[in-house]
């Protein structure tokens, strides 16, 4: 099948798992900004989704959609060393016009999946995971109450500057991926692209921005502001 075999087919399967992360993060920003408005209306929203059916399937996708992109990325990374050989060792200078997302994005993937790790482990594992094996204060708060856990986690100054370098490194990552993924899947004329290329960074930015004002609040603020 060309699309496990080819290497187009790979950056296929790579552009569509690496959107669709791109929604579920838009989704997660604006279900997180509740947050920096109301403490009722975001613990709402945790208890709505909850252990629910739907949230653990919506999770065990995330979970197998950015399993499949790390492996994908680990696979062309690996073919594309392979396939330059000694070439590799080489000295060159750096190509005009290519961004520096687009030479790094093997390490800024592997900084973004570690940080989903620290997340999940601190979001997911505390509150639904609490409630799927009934013990609602493993964390230490009722697993409904996350902005108990919003405020307790970005008080801790290292959560808060772990946080910052990962949502960095989603940002120069999301910035140049999205593109690429629109340019794979054939948004490839110049004139397309160059749209695809701002608002990429228009919505990576919109997105990544929510995401930081909510770590920086919580972390000089807690919930007082």
């Amino acid at each position: 099948m060309w699309l496990i075999n080819s290497s187009v087919g790979k950056k296929v399967i790579m552009s569509v798992t690496g959107l669709a992360l791109v929604l579920f993060l838009t989704f997660h920003a604006c279900m997180n900004a509740v947050a920096l408005v109301s403490e009722e209306g975001y613990n709402a929203v945790c208890e709505f989704l909850g252990a629910n059916w739907y949230a653990v399937v919506a999770t065990v996708g995330l979970a197998a959609l950015a399993m499949i992109h790390v492996v994908y990325a680990f696979v062309l990374s690996w073919q594309n060393r392979k396939a330059r050989g000694n070439s590799r060792y080489a000295v060159t200078s750096k190509p005009e016009k290519v961004e520096w997302a687009s030479q790094n994005m093997l390490v800024l993937g592997i900084i973004v999946c570690l940080g989903l790790l620290l997340h999940l482990f601190n979001f997911w594992y505390n509150m639904m995971f609490a409630e799927l094996i009934g013990d609602p204060l493993m964390g230490g708060h009722m697993a409904s109450d996350g902005y108990a856990y919003i405020c307790e986690t970005f008080s801790n100054p290292v959560f808060a500057v772990l946080y910052i370098v990962w949502l960095a490194a989603i940002w120069f990552h999301l910035s140049h991926g999205f593109w690429s993924a629109m340019q794979t899947l054939g948004a490839s004329g110049k004139t397309w692209l160059v749209r695809w290329q701002k608002i990429g960074i228009v919505w990576t930015t919109v997105v990544i921005a929510i995401m930081f004002v909510i770590v920086l609040k919580f972390a000089f603020c807690g919930g007082a502001c």
